[in-house]
């Protein structure tokens, strides 16, 4: 007999699942069962681990990839993952979250508490972080099961989590409507001609324009994309979630603007005229808080496949686009290669910019003996190779540091997840993206945010992973002791070992998880034999020494005004100010802004 857990197996075997990160429980177990024999199921030690690896799997994946899901049991092994599905769903990231449930007999339905042993409605709990919430007490048929799993990919993606009852299980499937004739899959809004051409034209006549491109432009479709840019000699940015669509070499590519962006990119696309968003949501931390000022000389337009995101109200943009991102740049460019523009004017600015303010500033303070997290990052990056990925944090130091200053060469993948900006993000991460691709994993996080899931250090060892760990070693949670210390009179607490935080000896902690564990000197370059390690294809860990007292700059900074309130600076004015010759050559089409 095949059950329906056997059924639910197979259907997602057909669908492109190859992999399932889990933690057993007895409330899935007929679930595991059919999974083992179907997929390369990997376990974990907890359960927010299954959610960010299988999260950050598919995004390597990409739309026509394997792709994995998450399998979790009730009770304590949904709470344990719902960090993981609320980030994916922010994200717009494809997550499929299988959960178990106690009997159908067994559910209390509000009536009281609880009634089966590590029942909780797991449906209620997560709905308003889901695409689709399920519960599933009985047997479905295949159409019904895969119309649910599709959610998680179209038109916008997101999470699905489906809670499926142990009785419901072990019980035999429904095998009819093999076919899918009844299946709905909801097609991708396409642009139309006329707001394609309106697109055209808007740079026809444009001076100062930029292309921005956001995480939903997919990068198995954008090496052409480039080859028009750079022949039509329109300047592109990328989102942080875009990061890794153009690469370093291509010399158009003008940065990462954000309120945690590259200085010269958040100056560039201020004084831009045009300013084309693609597949990207322009939240609050793309925008800056003061999102009134953001491009303000800007014809801003703003392609997105979701309606919601277009009429938020926040930023102010000329031009809403409901469409699929890779379908419009497509288009867009296969238009603008008959087309001739002059931005020669434009692109001497912007090379201006560029070469006059580096990504690692001097307005650091530095420390004998320890590192400038920015030179660390320029080197460390700078070795990535086609088919490796970087993974940062999704927050503090490692995160916004990679951010400003990270080199990716072309084909290579920086992931990180900024919508949440959990801390303990990384290594789960890290864990994903090298089963996925195989290769080589550079993993940089703080000592306090790497704490928070370092017991997956068993799951990197005993599945020998590739995974290069560099723990930015600054005894706690710097990124909340510089804020405590700027706004609070430099009062801190709970962020470092004087405060209160306790953190491990960490060549002690590796040791025991039988992986070694070196101190990094800073340097120009690495010795000979850490440069061996770095290289090899063993996990290692890697402590950088980072000073405490380490500033972080330039950022976008905020004044608290007398009602309490707070107030901050649009992106172009970044702290430390700059020097006033540079504002003058650097900001002229905003001077009468300044």
């Amino acid at each position: 007999m095949k059950t329906y857990s056997d059924a639910i197996c197979d259907w997602l075997v057909e669908e492109g699942y190859t992999h399932c990160f889990f933690v057993a429980g007895g409330n899935i177990m007929h679930l595991l069962n059919s999974a083992r024999s179907r997929f390369f199921c990997v376990p974990v030690v907890h359960e927010v681990t299954a959610g960010i690896s299988a999260e950050y799997f598919n995004e390597i994946s990409g739309d026509h990839g394997n792709k994995a899901f998450a399998l979790v049991t009730a009770g304590p092994g949904l709470t344990n993952i719902v960090t993981a599905i609320a980030a994916a769903q922010i994200e717009s990231r494809s997550l499929l979250v299988l959960g178990g449930q106690v009997k159908s007999s067994d559910l209390s339905k509000g009536v009281v508490r609880q009634r089966g042993i590590q029942e909780l409605d797991g449906v209620e709990l997560v709905k308003s972080i889901c695409k689709v919430a399920k519960n599933i007490s009985s047997p479905t048929t295949r159409d019904e099961f895969l119309q649910l799993e599709r959610s998680s990919r179209t038109p916008r993606k997101g999470v699905v989590f489906l809670e499926i009852c142990l009785d419901a299980q072990g019980q035999a499937a429904l095998l009819e409507d093999d076919a899918l004739h009844t299946m709905q899959i909801t097609p991708l809004t396409r642009a139309t001609d006329g707001q394609i051409s309106h697109v055209v034209e808007l740079l026809r006549n444009a001076r100062r324009p930029i292309v921005l491109i956001g995480g939903g432009v997919s990068r198995q479709d954008f090496s052409e994309v480039l080859k028009v840019l750079d022949k039509t000699q329109i300047p592109v940015m990328c989102t942080w979630n875009g990061a890794d669509r153009v690469p370093l070499e291509f010399h158009l590519n003008w940065g990462r603007p954000n309120t945690w962006g590259m200085r010269a990119s958040n100056i560039i696309i201020q004084q831009s005229d045009l300013l084309i968003a693609v597949g990207t949501r322009l939240g609050l931390q793309q925008t800056g808080f003061n999102w009134e000022q953001f491009a303000p000389l800007a014809k801003v337009v703003h392609v997105d496949i979701d309606m919601a995101e277009l009429t938020k109200g926040h930023p102010r943009t000329d031009i809403k686009v409901k469409a699929e991102a890779n379908d419009f740049l497509i288009r867009l460019v296969h238009d603008l290669e008959k087309k001739k523009f002059d931005f020669t004017d434009w692109i001497k600015f912007g090379e201006l910019v560029l070469s006059t303010l580096p990504n690692s500033e001097a307005s650091n303070n530095s420390f004998e003996g320890f590192w400038n997290p920015y030179h660390f990052m320029q080197l460390i990056s700078s070795q990535l190779r086609p088919g490796e990925t970087l993974v940062p944090s999704s927050s503090g130091a490692a995160e916004t540091v990679a951010m400003q200053a990270a080199v990716i060469p072309r084909g290579s993948f920086v992931i990180t997840n900024k919508g949440m900006a959990s801390m303990g993000y990384g290594l789960a991460g890290a864990i994903g993206a090298a089963i996925q691709t195989k290769s080589r994993v550079l993993h940089v996080e703080g000592d306090g945010g790497f704490a928070q899931n370092l017991q997956e250090l068993g799951t990197v060892r005993v599945n020998n992973l590739p995974i290069k760990t560099f723990i930015l070693d600054n005894g706690g949670y710097a990124s909340i002791r510089m804020t405590q210390k700027s706004y609070f009179d430099g009062q801190v607490v709970g962020c470092d070992r004087n405060s209160g935080l306790g953190l491990p000896n960490w060549k002690v902690l590796f040791r025991a998880y039988g992986i070694t564990c070196e101190v990094l000197p800073p340097m120009m370059n690495f010795s000979n034999e850490i440069q061996h390690l770095i290289d090899d294809a063993e996990p290692r860990a890697f402590l950088v020494p980072i000073h405490p007292d380490q500033t972080y700059f330039p950022k976008i900074t905020s004044k608290i005004l007398p009602d309490g309130k707070m107030v901050s600076n649009p992106l172009h004015l970044m702290s430390p100010d700059l020097p006033d010759s540079q504002i003058r050559s650097l900001l002229p089409y905003l001077k009468d802004r300044l």
